[in-house]
């Protein structure tokens, strides 16, 4: 069979040109990004720019108190980096204090999930060594929206209406902020944070103290707003506030344990990215303290098959694809974390072999890890509940505890100059713990990814990083960057990619019918986010996939849920053709929030 052509229709076009394009989860992000472009800023500067306009715009998804993954390569680079903003768990995190709290999972809010903030240092490390901006004209935009107001999104309006009575009974500082007058605010109505963009001056003020001028000066004033972040008011009245009991998603009262130490020992940096060849193109990720290299694996099992095998618009390669996943996402349970982590076995030929032998025609309703010689296979606890909370979707969502499933958000830029940077900021969403009230944010729950069985890769240990799902992408083709992407969704984030990649590598769509087309995943693995539940056999489909290929899929045995014609995938991307110099963008039409721009 021929790879199912891409519909006559898109959302929008895949945008074009030669000057610079940015996309992201958020038109003010977008367009705060292209407008340092258009200043002369480079991809740098303007990711920078638009990753604290998110933290204002998109509040329910990301925060200064979160974390961050992202990937890039310079003009003059031979190959991508990895811009590392996971921190740690905290000193005092250590499972015999979340056992002696009457836990068995770390909770899904609340600050004693919280690990140390990265996102702030990590972009702040990205603008001192690759952008060219001060720290003021970088935050300006950022500080407007705070300051001055940004009409509310209709999910964050819905956020906060869903985690309202634990606003008012409990987070107090929470609902102080986020409903004026003791109510949820409407869609469209302007909201401010005035405490934030007094956080960004005072880190703005902080860099004015250095003097020099060039080059040097600049690093330093940007090395001085750092400082600032992680030994000044923000580390201590974060952690002093949050020191004190309150709620968490389990329903008890507990004390957050990050201290000004966890905060001043935290610094962001850069690691090299892990590459696998598909089809013509360089695959390059984040290491397994992310859930990057599942993808990797993933397209090494499908790399073999037929092209209608990686179609996921036929029955046969929704199925297909749906069963590498569930493969590759058991190993990355079983195997993945802040520590040694034998990816050369993993991604082996003769390995890959035996596990592609599992792909069979029904859908597989076990978690099937694979096996390392000389290793003991993690297998975590599955559970189809937990206490009184019942499975998800698959769809990221927010409980009325704070509980989240997967909320983050999303931007790429490319320039003239032919840099390009991925990133994916996540955490200190609104609803993860209470407000700080003097700083206009709250601290995230990254933490909740880990185990409270010791020995494991992703146990819960202090000093090291929580294995995130944050995970943006990065293709080159003939060692040069073509295209970055990336997308929300927790657990999704990679699935929602990997069909993009499929239908653009395999299928010769364009971006936009890519992203356009309709999205699946599994939930056939134990969810990274609180109380850690899974599906087994579980699917969820866009409708817009069609009946019969819903039906055959509900033959081969997949537990599958609909989720409406337009409810799965986030992805935005960028790219650029090295022999023309064109340059593209395309971006995620669903929620009707994402948007490209460029020219």
């Amino acid at each position: 069979m021929t790879y199912t052509p891409p519909s006559s229709f898109t959302t929008r076009p895949t945008l074009s040109g030669t000057f610079g394009m940015s996309a992201s989860t958020h038109w003010l992000a977008t367009a705060t990004a292209q407008s340092v472009l258009e200043r002369g800023g480079n991809a740098f500067d303007a990711a920078t720019a638009a990753a604290f306009v998110l933290h204002v715009v998109e509040p329910h998804l990301n925060g200064p108190g979160g974390d961050l993954v992202g990937i890039f390569q310079t003009a003059d680079s031979a190959s991508p980096t990895v811009l590392m903003g996971q921190g740690p768990a905290p000193a005092g995190a250590t499972i015999d204090h979340f056992r002696g709290e009457g836990l068995d999972l770390v909770p899904g809010s609340g600050a004693l999930a919280a690990a140390v903030p990265g996102a702030v240092d990590a972009w702040l490390l990205l603008l001192r060594d690759h952008g060219t901006w001060e720290l003021g004209d970088v935050l300006a935009y950022a500080i407007g929206y705070a300051r001055d107001g940004h009409p509310l999104v209709a999910q964050a309006a819905a956020t906060i209406a869903r985690v309202a009575e634990l606003f008012a009974q409990d987070w107090t500082s929470s609902r102080d902020l986020w409903m004026p007058g003791g109510v949820p605010p409407s869609a469209g109505d302007v909201a401010r944070n005035p405490a934030y963009a007094q956080v960004l001056d005072d880190l703005v003020h902080a860099s004015c103290t250095v003097r020099d001028d060039g080059p040097i000066g600049r690093a330093a004033r940007i090395d001085a707003a750092r400082h600032e972040w992680k030994t000044g008011r923000v580390a201590h009245e974060s952690t002093a506030f949050l020191s004190q009991p309150h709620r968490h998603s389990t329903g008890g009262e507990h004390r957050g344990v990050l201290t000004v130490d966890d905060f001043a020992g935290f610094d962001a940096g850069y690691e090299a990215a892990v590459t696998r060849e598909f089809r013509g193109r360089t695959i390059a990720k984040a290491g397994a303290w992310t859930q990057g290299p599942a993808l990797l694996q993933t397209l090494a099992l499908l790399e073999p098959f037929d092209d209608d095998l990686l179609d996921p618009s036929q029955e046969a390669g929704a199925h297909t694809i749906l069963e590498a996943q569930k493969l590759a996402l058991a190993d990355r349970d079983a195997w993945f974390g802040d520590t040694e982590v034998d990816l050369d076995a993993l991604l082996a030929p003769d390995y890959l072999a035996a596990r592609r032998e599992l792909i069979g025609g029904g859908a597989s309703a076990e978690f099937r890890p694979g096996d390392l010689p000389g290793r003991t296979t993690f297998r975590p606890p599955l559970r189809t509940s937990h206490g009184t909370a019942s499975v998800s979707s698959g769809e990221p969502t927010v409980a009325r505890n704070g509980e989240t499933r997967g909320d983050t958000c999303h931007l790429d830029v490319v320039d003239r100059w032919g840099n390009i940077v991925s990133a994916t900021p996540s955490g200190g969403w609104l609803q993860s713990s209470p407000t700080v009230p003097s700083l206009g944010f709250c601290l995230g729950t990254r933490l909740q990814m880990t185990w409270l069985e010791p020995g494991h890769p992703s146990s819960l240990v202090p000093g090291t990083r929580p294995r995130t799902t944050l995970t943006p992408t990065l293709v080159l083709s003939g060692g040069a960057p073509e295209f970055a992407l990336g997308s929300p969704g927790g657990d999704q984030q990679d699935q929602w990619q990997l069909l993009v990649l499929l239908r653009m590598i395999v299928g010769g769509y364009s971006p936009q019918e890519a992203i356009d087309a309709p999205a699946l995943h599994t939930t056939a693995m134990p969810e990274s986010f609180w109380p850690r539940t899974w599906t087994p056999a579980g699917a969820v489909v866009e409708a817009r996939l069609g009946e019969d290929v819903i039906a055959g899929l509900e033959r081969r045995g997949h537990a599958v849920t609909r989720a409406g014609d337009w409810a799965l995938g986030r992805v935005s991307a960028v790219g650029q053709d090295a022999s023309t110099g064109v340059l593209w963008a395309a971006a995620n039409p669903r929620g009707m929030q994402g948007y490209a721009a460029g020219r």
